[in-house]
């Protein structure tokens, strides 16, 4: 495993959601306008296999890689984009139930061999600013669903921590990843130089302690959720569902919505051992003093720079990848 130091703690919180229309706006209506030269037959050898969930997201890998080869996938949201190599890519689509349709129908097409393949996702997130911070990126290891379990109103019930009670076991509420792997995806990132933007200085400012604060790359540990929320309460209590999940191992610094769901997936085939989920914070987790809910939900100072930053770090690991 690899040890970080303790400052900067990163941590981050799922955003991006499908959610509302100014984030529409920023991501794009609609899937992208994917090339159709190409088309492969069956068996094609993917060798990494890079997962995003939206089309800005995607973007880069399709404007700055050489994929001319496509796989299109009945029931996918996405053809697959690959280069002859099996550096490949798709779009998932945002949320639990669409990562894990369209992960299934991409394992289980026999037009691809992927039993040799490394899996990456490739996508934004949210972190609390008190362990993350605009722009930085974070290598998970462990992987806790932030929905499964009872979560209880504070006014029904006070007494209840964080408004969450834990619930049996449902084989998917955490997923430790290899350590090895992520280890490795650390040391070949972690001097990566990462872009960071105005607005994201400006954004940060308003937070104690983030002040002069720059992106950087780290290891930590991420929520899923299909529920976007935002607050310190909400914060607390992903962190508490994360040491409850984990026995206190692990390190909250990120949310997302797709990634348990992913891994889920790809633990029934076999392919868990070779998943790494990379996430890079495009937001805070909770307003600003004077900042309305409303607001921290559908303004991402950090968006650019997040979705820069995933294509950089996550596209050295997957060429080191493909070429084992």
């Amino acid at each position: 495993m690899v040890m970080l130091p303790r400052s900067p703690r990163p941590r981050t919180l799922a955003v991006l959601a499908a959610v509302l229309g100014a984030v529409a706006a920023l991501v794009g209506p609609g899937p992208l306008p994917y090339a159709s030269g190409g088309t492969d037959g069956g068996g094609f050898r993917v060798r990494v296999l890079v997962l995003t969930m939206f089309p800005a997201e995607t973007r880069p890998w399709l404007e700055r890689e050489s994929l001319p080869r496509t796989v299109d996938v009945p029931g996918a949201t996405a053809p697959l984009r690959c280069s002859g190599r099996g550096l490949c890519v798709t779009t998932t689509g945002m949320g639990k139930a669409n990562a894990a349709a369209a992960v299934a129908a991409v394992l289980n097409t026999p037009r691809l061999d992927l039993d040799r393949a490394y899996f990456l996702t490739a996508g934004i997130g949210g972190t609390p600013p008190d362990n993350g911070t605009l722009g930085f990126a974070s290598w998970a290891r462990w992987l806790v669903d932030y929905d499964l379990g009872h979560h209880v109103s504070s006014a029904t019930d006070p007494t209840v921590p964080h408004g969450y009670l834990k619930g049996g076991a449902t084989g998917t509420n955490a997923f430790r990843l290899d350590d090895r792997l992520v280890g490795t995806a650390y040391r070949l990132t972690e001097d990566t130089g990462l872009a960071d933007s105005r607005a994201a200085a400006g954004n940060r400012g308003h937070y104690p302690g983030q002040s002069g604060r720059t992106p950087y790359v780290a290891v930590c540990d991420s929520v899923t959720g299909d529920n976007y929320w935002t607050g310190a309460d909400q914060s607390a209590r992903a962190r508490y569902i994360t040491e409850l999940w984990t026995k206190g191992e692990g390190d909250y610094c990120m949310t997302q919505m797709e990634d348990t769901a992913i891994a889920a997936v790809l633990a029934r085939h076999g392919h868990l051992d070779r998943y790494l989920a990379l996430r890079t914070a495009s937001d805070f987790d909770r307003p600003y003093a004077g900042q309305s809910a409303k607001e921290v939900l559908t303004e991402f100072p950090g968006l650019g720079i997040a979705v820069e930053n995933a294509y950089r770090v996550a596209s050295k690991v997957a060429h080191h990848l493909s070429r084992r």
